[in-house]
């Protein structure tokens, strides 16, 4: 019985699982096919996620400025300028919007580093002027954390006309800019912020949930000039509009200088609906689309489609126009 035993152990083989290298090759491609087919919906929620963060953030805004209201009486400024009528410019401070709202969303530390008797270009504030605030930062752009501001200069020596653009500071960048309303921004809008402005509810005549306040603008904008700063706007400096065509050469002759207030606020003027890659500097774009979230003065947020009925679009920039909108 023990050798008999001993004669089947040494008979029975052992016989080890494993894959063949075609069953390898099926199952990697089967994976592969997997995953290109999962990728499309899991950039999809990532950007449903990002998409979402940008549009509270316009909602944190309108509950600081409706904070801001009720405190003060009033909106905060669209900027804090001072007109040289000598030299018919603007000579700053330049202290915009979102600076005003800073204790509000809880950048305490950010607005008491402020000089705000000393304007955004001086030393003193060199520091503070760019630090970046997430909140004012939407997730899905790419714009510069800090980009340059510049002056540009004009001049002609033997004949021929040359032209410069002179650095002037560095500042922090914004996906957010107040709705100055239909006209180029600056001095006296028709929107609820602009220079000097203190804009109060009773004043918001079409009502404050038909009265845009705040939009998105993305970098992207006008091929790649669509800068914004949640600082202000800085005393001599310029954004450029290449219009018609934005994609063309920059140096055809064809860029239009923007008034620096443009770099805090936007407007809704010239035929481009939200969202309109051919918009100029000082408009509004997102990357969610042809279209743009945008805060009402009540502190709802909506997404406004860049296909949406253009006069309504403008009318609803205005905080006084009294237009009867039927199809908003």
């Amino acid at each position: 019985m023990q050798n008999l035993s001993t004669d089947r152990s040494r008979n029975t083989t052992t016989h080890k699982a494993g894959f063949t290298l075609i069953e390898l090759l099926v199952t990697l491609s089967i994976i592969g096919i997997l995953i290109a087919l999962l990728l499309p919906a899991v950039q999809a929620s990532r950007e449903s996620a990002r998409r979402t963060q940008c549009l509270n953030n316009l909602k944190q805004l309108g509950l600081a400025i409706a904070n801001y209201t009720e405190l003060h009486g009033g909106m905060p400024p669209g900027y804090v300028s001072i007109y040289d009528p000598y030299f018919r410019k603007e000579v700053g401070p330049g202290w915009g919007w979102a600076t005003m709202l800073l204790p509000f969303i809880e950048q305490q530390p950010i607005y008491d580093d402020i000089d705000f008797n000393l304007p955004i270009h001086h030393a003193a504030n060199a520091t503070v002027r760019v630090r970046p605030i997430e909140l004012l930062l939407c997730p899905t752009d790419n714009m510069p954390r800090v980009w340059t501001t510049t002056e540009g200069v004009v001049w002609i020596y033997s004949g021929r006309i040359y032209s410069s653009l002179i650095p002037i500071c560095d500042v922090a960048a914004s996906n957010y800019v107040g709705v100055f309303g239909v006209g180029e921004p600056g001095v006296d809008g028709d929107g609820v912020f602009y220079r000097n402005s203190f804009t109060k509810p009773m004043e918001i005549v079409d009502g404050l949930s038909h009265t845009l306040s705040v939009g998105e603008r993305s970098v992207h904008l006008n091929a790649g000039r669509g800068h914004a700063t949640w600082v202000g706007a800085i005393a001599g400096a310029q954004l450029w509009s290449c219009a018609p065509d934005p994609f063309g050469d920059p140096d055809a002759g064809v860029c239009r200088k923007e008034d620096g207030s443009g770099m805090t606020l936007g407007h809704t003027g010239e035929g481009n609906g939200p969202g309109d890659l051919m918009g100029d500097v000082n408009q509004f774009f997102s990357r969610h689309g042809r279209g743009a979230h945008f805060l009402f003065c009540d502190g709802h947020v909506r997404y406004l489609s860049g296909t949406m009925h253009y006069p309504t679009y403008k009318a609803i920039s205005t905080r006084d126009g009294q237009e009867y909108l039927t199809l908003f």
